[in-house]
């Protein structure tokens, strides 16, 4: 089979990691019988200084004729002092708007060779973490109406988080169909004591549950579903909650884990069509020193094999090679610890290119 795959390499380490998936992918290819083609496109802070915008039309055209797209990371400190419209990290907003990306899924997976690395006490954690969070990431607070305006106390400005029946519907969907395929359990997190938004949301989130009675469905505030992430992290399986707490959930839970520079994403349209990228951002501090962590971009490939192209044994097979190369004990510097071995970024990618 032939893939078509848009490749933004991004800001800082970006490039890096991209560079070391595209040899993992290689790999799978010629070991699976498929091809890979790979179109460059820019977006974020070098498209600013190639193209003066974060997210040049092009770069939207030619994503939406590819099969998939394969984010590294955008910004970065040398765009700081740029207006908040202007930013790098505008064209992630922008390429989920124009590509119709509303289902976030960030996996939390703990693995059996990095335990020690998560920060909770050992018996909490004891046996594993397997956590998916499903974030809706076209709506709410991050794409609503905004703006500034005169008050008795000075100048003030505001943001309206609004939902919709029918985006609160769909990411339902999503979340209770990946429920199906796993424990089958949805976490819903929301507001609804004070917010008239989650107050809608957790209705449809209701009617949606009605439809997969095989699914156990229970509601928790913000608040609460963030202290019970530290508390008894086990009692998750799938969480799905709205743009700006999905934001702020999905990062506690990599956090968790371990290492950021672990966690893979999706960010899903309807169909098949996926835009993947880590969890982790541009990291400009160790850019171009051979010092990033692969492995959540090798393992954000692997997702785009099996969510979009439908390649499980592929997508299998990457996974397999990561936890080999973990129990081998090879170690980027961020997941380094006395007795195991450091590697840099390269060395990393060849190793799971050799394990498949």
């Amino acid at each position: 089979m032939k893939y078509n795959i848009a490749l933004i390499h991004g800001d800082g380490i970006g490039p890096e990691v991209v560079n070391e998936a595209v040899n993992v992918l290689d790999t799978v290819a010629k070991k699976f019988g498929h091809e890979f083609c790979y179109t460059p496109l820019l977006a974020g802070g070098c498209a600013i200084d190639a193209k003066g915008e974060c997210l040049p039309q092009e770069t939207i055209d030619a994503c939406k004729k590819a099969d998939a797209v394969l984010l590294g990371a955008v910004g970065g400190w040398k765009w700081d002092t740029l207006p908040g419209d202007k930013r790098p990290e505008r064209a992630l907003l922008g390429l989920r708007k124009e590509l119709g990306l509303f289902a976030n899924i960030r996996p939390a997976l703990l693995f059996d060779a990095l335990a020690e690395a998560c920060p909770l006490k050992p018996e909490i954690v004891e046996g594993g973490l397997d956590i998916v969070v499903v974030r809706e990431l076209t709506g709410g607070i991050y794409f609503g109406e905004r703006g500034t305006k005169e008050t008795p106390m000075g100048l003030a400005a505001y943001d309206v988080e609004q939902y919709a029946e029918e985006e609160v519907r769909r990411i339902a969907v999503t979340a209770f169909d990946m429920a199906m395929k796993r424990n089958k359990k949805v976490t819903s997190v929301d507001k609804a004591n004070v917010l008239d938004s989650s107050r809608l949301w957790r209705r449809v989130v209701t009617e949606v549950a009605k439809d997969y009675p095989e699914v156990t469905l229970e509601h928790l505030y913000i608040d609460n579903a963030a202290m019970q992430l530290v508390r008894n992290p086990k009692q998750f399986d799938v969480i799905v909650t709205g743009n700006i707490f999905g934001d702020i959930l999905s990062d506690e839970a990599s956090m968790i884990t371990g290492s950021i520079g672990m966690l893979p994403s999706a960010s899903l349209a309807a169909g098949n069509f996926g835009m993947y990228e880590p969890v982790h951002g541009s990291a400009p501090d160790i850019a171009g020193q051979d010092k990033a962590n692969p492995l959540a971009t090798i393992l954000s490939a692997a997702m785009m094999l099996r969510y979009t192209f439908g390649l499980s044994k592929e997508a299998d097979a990457i996974e397999n090679a990561v936890k080999a190369v973990l129990a081998k004990g090879y170690r980027t510097p961020d997941i380094y610890t006395e007795g195991t071995t450091l590697v840099g970024t390269k060395e990393a990618g060849r190793l799971v290119c050799a394990e498949i």
